[in-house]
């Protein structure tokens, strides 16, 4: 027989491996429901009844009658980024969206680094004559944005854009997150509709006073393959149909 001090030590039996096993999987499952609902909130239908997406070229192509079919009402369509870009997907989506019934709206990823000017001329020539349901949105964010530009250089620019885009007869609603908020939007562009994005309860923050919240980045909908951005309008069926009437 062995001695305590070394040989074969006896082996754990099997239960206790199943026990821990058990709990590893109970540890992990908590976790992903805890960052699911974190990150993904629940949103009641019956307060919020009018759901959109936003798409981009890295949603691909998409079966846009499933997506009517699945309930959503409006899309926006990236159009354009800084001075240059251009989303390549842009026509399919929109004329897909268009063909089935949704309300379409187009957006633009704000380079901080870019001018104001330049970018609006780039967003005008890009969207045309097309016919948009929705007003022109302005993507003004930190993330995936140039660094080392000021606070005040990105509102004094954005000031020149939305400028430009409203000679040109458009109406201009501002998308942002909780930093961007603070930085970009609150005390200079309150005057404007504002898009949030916030994986918070909408009800929890309707302080904030935004018309659309981006509510999660890892939606399911039919006829999008992956994930995609979710998006509801904060009011009811009657205040949605007298937002329209504005654009």
């Amino acid at each position: 027989m062995p001695s305590s001090k070394g040989g074969v030590q006896p082996a754990k039996p099997d239960y206790i491996k199943w026990l821990l096993l058990a709990g590893l999987v109970a540890v992990v499952a908590a976790f992903a429901f805890y960052a699911y609902n974190r990150y993904h909130p629940k949103v009641n239908v019956d307060r919020y009844p009018v759901r959109g997406i936003d798409v981009s070229r890295h949603n691909g192509h998409i079966d846009w009658q499933r997506v009517a079919d699945s309930g959503v009402r409006f899309v926006y369509v990236k159009a354009t980024e800084g001075g240059t870009y251009r989303n390549p997907l842009l026509n399919e989506q929109y004329n897909g969206a268009r063909q089935v019934g949704l309300k379409v709206g187009c957006y633009h990823f704000f380079r901080k680094s870019g001018g104001g000017a330049q970018q609006a001329a780039h967003f005008l020539r890009t969207i045309g004559r097309r016919h948009l349901d929705l007003p022109l949105v302005i993507d003004v964010e930190d993330a995936d944005n140039d660094k080392g530009v000021d606070n005040a250089t990105v509102v004094k620019q954005l000031k020149i854009m939305i400028d430009s885009l409203e000679q040109h007869g458009h109406k201009v609603m501002i998308y942002t997150n909780g930093n961007g908020y603070k930085a970009f939007y609150q005390g200079h562009y309150e005057a404007y509709d504002l898009w949030l994005s916030s994986f918070k309860a909408p009800e929890s923050i309707a302080r904030l006073g935004h018309r659309l919240q981006q509510y999660s980045h890892w939606g399911t909908v039919d006829g999008v393959d992956g994930d995609v951005d979710m998006n509801v309008f904060l009011g009811t069926e009657r205040e949605w149909k007298r937002w329209l009437e504005q654009f």
